[in-house]
């Protein structure tokens, strides 16, 4: 029976030519030097979207808590109509399709495309002007569900929740478990929409550059796009090869065993 030595050395070529030489494949950050020292960093401040969810709480000079509370949520949200909605968690303002959040003593404010230090002003503003409702009044706001999508060749795709209120492309790669063996780390891609408006930005994160990159600091709901590379189309070619080689030679040796039973 030579079909088995034949079929042996079909799967040994195969083999072989699975493991010829592939194109190294870039690391991250390359060719940098110290800087550190030489200047500092801006990072940019987030503006509102649609569809945030933003808490905003109100404090004044004055003694008696309750006043404050006033202008405060209680523990249930209260959405852009201003109707409350139990059981839905943390107190907050949802930012509607109008860009509009609306108070329910305040009124309404238009929060898209606002920093969150620009509309506390006009909080701010409304608070004291034409009359005084607070004495002193102080504005907080911060975002309650900055998230970021990241898939393709991570370890773990999938919608990463921002606990700060500031996520590099690094930092969400590294919360999605790294790029894999098989992730082109040169064009990543970034989709952002701003007004809107859809863009893809492409980011090298080989590059010692990276950090000039406009998507290097991201934006709420961003998604994060890491391509295979072509070794990993080659790989799976390769695997689907060896794959059917088996299947053939386990019917060769099945063949094999039969004929040696009955001759």
């Amino acid at each position: 029976m030579k079909l088995i030595p034949s079929a042996l050395l079909l799967i040994l070529s195969v083999y072989l030519v699975s493991c010829s030489t592939q194109q190294k494949l870039p690391n991250y950050i390359q060719n940098v030097t110290d800087t550190s020292g030489k200047e500092n960093t801006q990072v940019p401040e987030l503006r509102i979207q649609k569809n945030d969810m933003l808490s905003i709480q109100i404090y004044s000079a004055s003694t008696r808590p309750e006043v404050d509370a006033l202008y405060n949520l209680p523990t249930a949200q209260i959405g852009s109509t201003g109707a409350s909605q139990a059981g839905s968690g943390a107190a907050g303002f949802l930012v509607n399709a109008q860009g509009d959040i609306e108070h329910p003593r305040l009124g309404k404010f238009h929060a898209a495309g606002l920093t969150k230090d620009e509309l506390a002003a006009q909080i701010k503003k409304r608070l004291t002007e034409p009359v005084k409702l607070l004495e002193d009044p102080t504005v907080i706001i911060r975002f309650q569900n900055l998230k970021i999508t990241v898939i393709g060749e991570v370890n773990n795709q999938g919608v990463v929740n921002i606990p700060g209120e500031r996520v590099t492309i690094l930092e969400a790669v590294g919360l999605a478990g790294g790029i894999t063996d098989y992730g082109v780390k040169n064009a990543i891609k970034v989709i952002r929409e701003t007004d809107g408006k859809r863009e893809i930005g492409l980011v090298d994160l080989s590059s010692k550059d990276v950090f000039e990159s406009p998507y290097y600091n991201l934006q709420q709901n961003d998604v994060v796009l890491v391509d295979p590379t072509p070794k990993k189309g080659k790989k799976a070619e390769q695997d689907q090869v060896i794959q059917q080689v088996s299947v053939g030679l386990s019917i060769i040796t099945a063949i094999a065993l039969l004929y040696n039973v009955l001759r």
